[in-house]
């Protein structure tokens, strides 16, 4: 017997696959769920959220962080650059305000209304 740790879409599972003899087919055991590992993630401390919002808009992975915790933005200016299907796409403020929180690091995968950020 053979023991596996599977990472699916976050959820961890652990499967056993017993091998039978030489006219069966191997005989995969039912996976048990494991307690969920929790993806690295940057964080903002507690009670350092903003407001407002700033979500993923589709599925992509985060090529460049442009914008710093603090900084003050306009309506407009790219926080994070996103890139899904093949093509770079400027995720931007989307009101005056300061920065008060950064969710994401370069290399990292989102999903669809995942928070990227937070503003005042």
């Amino acid at each position: 017997m053979k023991n596996y740790t599977i990472t699916v879409n976050g959820n961890v599972y652990e499967v056993s696959v017993e091998e039978s003899g030489a006219e069966g087919a191997p005989v995969a055991a039912a996976p048990k769920a494991a307690a969920p590992k929790a993806a690295p993630k940057k964080a903002a401390p507690a009670g350092a959220q903003g407001s407002v919002t700033i979500a993923a808009p589709m599925i992509g992975k985060i090529l460049k962080v442009v914008a710093n915790v603090g900084a003050t933005v306009k309506k407009g200016d790219v926080l994070v650059v996103l890139e899904a299907m093949k093509m770079e796409n400027d995720i931007v403020a989307p009101q005056d305000g300061t920065v008060a929180s950064i969710n994401v690091s370069v290399g990292q995968s989102v999903e669809p209304g995942e928070v990227l950020a937070t503003m005042n």
